[in-house]
């Protein structure tokens, strides 16, 4: 009985440590609202950009979304590849948008 409490309490105190830790956005991340997505397009800023094959998009607790799910007008930042099409999205905490202002 004491080794699953134990086991238990170790989890809890696991899962409280990920929940408060901040992700690494890199710096060289755009910052754009979004105002559209359908099929592999987004608009940024009101800039229609592709999505590349097997972008990422991550919500504020980092998990991967499908691209219909994100929010028209969510704050986000972004990268794009060197052809051009959008790869990475992270969908901003209203504390990640005022730390990165």
């Amino acid at each position: 009985m004491m080794r699953r409490s134990s086991l238990a309490l170790l989890l809890v105190a696991c899962a409280n440590l990920a929940h408060g830790q901040l992700r690494t956005i890199p710096q060289d991340a755009q910052r754009a609202r979004t105002s559209q997505v359908h099929d592999n397009a987004i608009q940024l800023d009101g800039s229609q950009y592709t999505l590349a094959p097997g972008a990422q998009i991550r919500d504020e607790a980092n998990r991967i979304i499908l691209p219909t799910t994100l929010k028209e007008g969510a704050l986000v930042k972004y990268r794009r590849d060197a052809a051009g099409y959008v790869r990475e999205i992270w969908v901003l905490s209203d504390e990640e948008a005022r730390k990165q202002e």
